[in-house]
C-alpha cells in the first residue's frame, strides 16, 4: 500500500507541474446578448468566475445557489459587468424537493434556456453523510441532483435549441473506479483503504458526471442540445481547504492543500474551458465528450457503454424520475 500511495502521489505531483505550465485561454469573441444561462453554484469559486465571464458578454444569467449572501453577490456582479440581467434563485442540491421546486419556478417563469452549467459541488472524500433523500451527500450534490435538474429542464433546452449543457467534472475522475452498487455507498465503503488515496466518493461523483455527459450527449443527438463535461484541472479555490477540513484523515492533508495553492491555476484561469464550451462556435456540434484545457480528451477508462447504461438506469431509480419526466 505504501508503494502504491507513493506512486499515486508522484503521478499527482507530475500532474500539478503539468497543470502549472499549461493554461488554455478562451479567445472567442461571441456576444451572448439575448442568451439565458443557468449556473449552479454560481455565487462563489469557479462558478462566480464563470458568471462574471458570461455576464460580461451580455448573457442573462440565473445564479442558483444555497448561499445566504446570494443577492449581495448578484448586485456585485451587476456592478462589475454593467449587466443588470443577473438573477439569483435559491436551490439546495442536497434536497430533491428543492431541485424540483427550482425547476418548476424556471419552467413557469422562463420561455428559453440556452446554457445550463452544472457547476456546484462539495468535497467530502471519505464521509458517509446522508441527505433527507437517504443518499450520500457528496454524490447527491455533485451528481444525482444535477442529473435530476437536467432532466427537468430538458424540454425547455430543446425548445431553445441550439442549446448547451455543461457538466463541471474533475481530473480526479481519472483516478478512481467504482461499481454501480457503490453509487450510493454505505458506511463500510468509507473504511476501504483505496478511498484514502483516490479521492473517494468525490472522485466517484465526478466520474459519474463525465458518464452523464456521455449519456446525455448520445441520447440528445438530433435535438440541437449538446452535453459535455469539462475537467478544469487544478484550481486554487476555497473548495480545497474546506474539503480537507471535512476529511481530516485524507492522506495528503495539509501537504495536499499546499501543493494545490502552489501549483494550481487561479479561478479565472480554471474556468476558461467552461467558457469555451458555453460560447465558442468551434464546439457547437460536439457532444458527449470530455474536455480539458480547451480540447477533447478521453473519458475516464471505466466509462464503458455497459457502465453508462447501468449508471443511467440506476440513477433514474435513485432520483425517482417519473416516466413522463424522461424525455431522452
Amino acid at each position: 500500500m505504501v508503494v502504491l500511495t507513493l506512486l499515486l502521489f508522484f503521478i499527482f505531483l507530475s500532474a500539478l507541474l503539468y497543470n502549472k505550465l499549461k493554461c488554455f485561454w478562451c479567445k472567442s469573441k461571441v456576444c451572448l446578448i439575448g442568451k439565458t444561462a443557468i449556473i449552479t453554484g454560481g455565487a462563489s469559486g469557479m462558478g462566480y468566475e464563470t458568471t462574471l465571464a458570461l455576464a460580461s458578454r451580455g448573457c442573462r444569467i440565473i445564479i442558483c445557489d444555497v448561499t445566504q449572501n446570494l443577492m449581495e453577490v448578484v448586485e456585485e456582479i451587476k456592478k462589475k459587468t454593467y449587466n443588470e440581467q443577473i438573477i439569483g434563485k435559491l436551490i439546495d442540491l442536497q434536497s430533491f424537493k428543492s431541485v424540483r421546486s427550482f425547476a418548476n419556478d424556471i419552467l413557469n417563469s422562463e420561455n428559453k434556456l440556452d446554457i445550463l452549467i452544472c457547476n456546484a459541488g462539495i468535497g467530502e472524500y471519505r464521509r458517509s453523510q446522508l441527505t433527507e433523500d437517504g443518499l450520500q451527500r457528496t454524490m447527491q450534490v455533485n451528481y444525482f441532483s444535477h442529473f435530476l435538474l437536467t432532466h427537468l429542464l430538458l424540454d425547455l433546452l430543446k425548445k431553445s435549441a441550439p442549446s448547451r449543457i455543461i457538466f463541471v467534472g474533475s481530473l480526479s475522475a481519472y483516478f478512481t473506479y467504482f461499481n454501480i452498487d457503490e453509487l450510493n455507498p454505505g458506511p463500510k465503503y468509507f473504511t476501504k483503504w483505496y478511498t484514502k488515496i483516490n479521492g473517494g466518493i468525490y472522485s466517484n461523483s465526478k466520474q459519474a458526471i463525465a458518464a452523464a455527459a456521455k449519456n446525455f450527449g448520445e441520447k440528445l443527438q438530433g435535438t440541437g442540445v449538446t452535453a459535455n463535461a469539462v475537467h478544469p484541472g487544478i484550481v486554487k479555490t476555497k473548495f480545497i481547504p474546506v474539503a480537507i477540513n471535512n476529511d481530516k484523515n485524507f492522506i495528503f492533508g495539509n501537504i495536499y492543500t499546499f501543493l494545490f495553492y502552489k501549483f494550481g491555476h487561479a479561478p479565472e484561469e480554471g474556468v476558461q474551458t467552461t467558457i469555451h464550451l458555453a460560447l465558442s462556435n468551434e464546439v457547437q456540434n460536439i457532444s458527449g465528450r470530455s474536455f480539458s484545457q480547451g480540447r477533447v480528451i478521453r473519458h475516464p477508462l471505466p466509462i464503458t457503454e455497459k457502465f453508462c447504461k447501468e449508471l443511467w438506469d440506476a440513477t433514474i431509480g435513485y432520483t425517482q424520475l417519473k416516466p413522463n419526466e424522461i424525455s431522452c
